[in-house]
């Protein structure tokens, strides 16, 4: 009989990845960790979307040094399109009001017949700084600005780590989000509405302070959010609903939750509540803000997967007979294979004839 000989493996083309090592990582993260308080002390905190990714994209060089550039260059390749619809989404938002009056009343009525019962008749913005605000700057104006500053790196960040782990859920991930930015940006040109501290500059409500960014000078850092601050004097002050810093937490907590364990979920809940605190508190939403941006978080969610199933479904469709025709090969191989085998263990004819005398 012959014997059975194995398949030769398939020759790897792609490089390999040397493990990374541990002193190596911790000295380049360090480096970086550097250099970012340096940028943050200099210019400012990365809040625009072109430089937020120059410091996510050298994070994950310095957490995996030593694979091959064309990996990092891979990265870079991958993230250019959404760098570009975030930055054309931050420039088109601008465009939304068109020079007509935003919504503002039915807002401050939305809030008032939803919370007034519980706030003496006043809107939750008006009543958590009556209650909260003064003028020398608070401790926990320090964790509102860190909170509020999380909206734009948290899910850039989040994306950058499924890129390196898993790069299909990054896609995943991906749609959902540029559906969850479209969406909204639809409704801004649709109905463009201002924010609680807005409508306290033209009338419509006590005396509200924006106060999302000045709990740095609890640290002396007076300049630290000067690329926020700089962003929000030319921020579109019409793009109040939905609440996209809101939807933004919820998302990202969303997305992993199912992955967590239980015990974590209050943990990674609370981080979509303290951002809602931060931009009710901070003058920069009301609350029917928020919760028709986690409405937004649940449509994303629906139609993607929606979609997806859809998409999925259609290509089956298209191809029902390949893996029927597949099989057939695969079993037609199998029958070749034998005769050839069962042909080369028998004896020839002649002898067979021999052996039957």
């Amino acid at each position: 009989m012959s014997a059975p000989i194995d398949p030769q493996q398939p020759v790897r083309t792609d490089p390999p990845v040397v493990a990374d090592g541990g002193r190596r990582r911790v000295i380049m993260m360090s480096v970086w960790a550097g250099a970012f308080v340096l940028g943050w002390l200099v210019i400012g905190l990365p809040t625009d979307p072109a430089y937020a990714f120059v410091w996510i994209w050298a994070a994950t060089i310095a957490w995996n040094s030593t694979r091959p550039w064309r990996s990092h260059l891979r990265f870079a390749r991958d993230w250019l399109p959404v760098v570009l619809l975030l930055m054309l989404y931050n420039l088109s938002r601008g465009f939304a009001d068109n020079g007509a009056t935003p919504h503002a009343y039915e807002l401050i009525v939305a809030d008032r017949v939803m919370f007034g019962w519980a706030t003496g008749g006043q809107v939750p913005t008006v009543w958590l700084q009556q209650h909260l605000y003064q003028p020398e700057v608070r401790w926990w104006d320090a964790l509102v600005s860190w909170v509020y500053f999380s909206h734009f790196v948290v899910a850039m960040a989040a994306a950058a780590v499924l890129w390196m782990r898993d790069r299909q859920r990054w896609a995943a991930f991906m749609r959902r989000w540029a559906f969850l930015c479209a969406s909204g940006l639809v409704t801004y040109f649709l109905y463009p509405a201002a924010p609680p501290w807005w409508a306290a500059q033209n009338g419509l409500l006590e005396e509200v302070a924006r106060i999302s960014t000045r709990g740095w000078q609890v640290f002396g850092l007076h300049g630290a959010g000067n690329l926020l601050n700089a962003g929000q004097l030319a921020s579109n002050p019409v793009a109040a609903m939905p609440s996209l810093h809101t939807a933004f937490a919820l998302f990202v907590v969303l997305f992993f939750l199912r992955g967590t364990r239980k015990r974590w979920w209050p943990l990674l809940l609370a981080y979509p509540l303290a951002m809602t605190f931060t931009l009710v508190y901070s003058g920069e939403h009301y609350v029917i803000d928020v919760l028709v941006g986690w409405v937004y978080v649940g449509m994303a969610f629906l139609a993607v997967g929606l979609a997806e199933r859809w998409w999925a479904a259609r290509r089956a469709r298209r191809a029902p007979d390949q893996p029927v025709a597949a099989a057939s090969g695969l079993r037609a191989s199998d029958s070749a294979a034998s005769a050839t085998a069962a042909s080369a263990d028998s004896p020839p004819a002649d002898e067979a004839v021999a052996a039957g005398r």
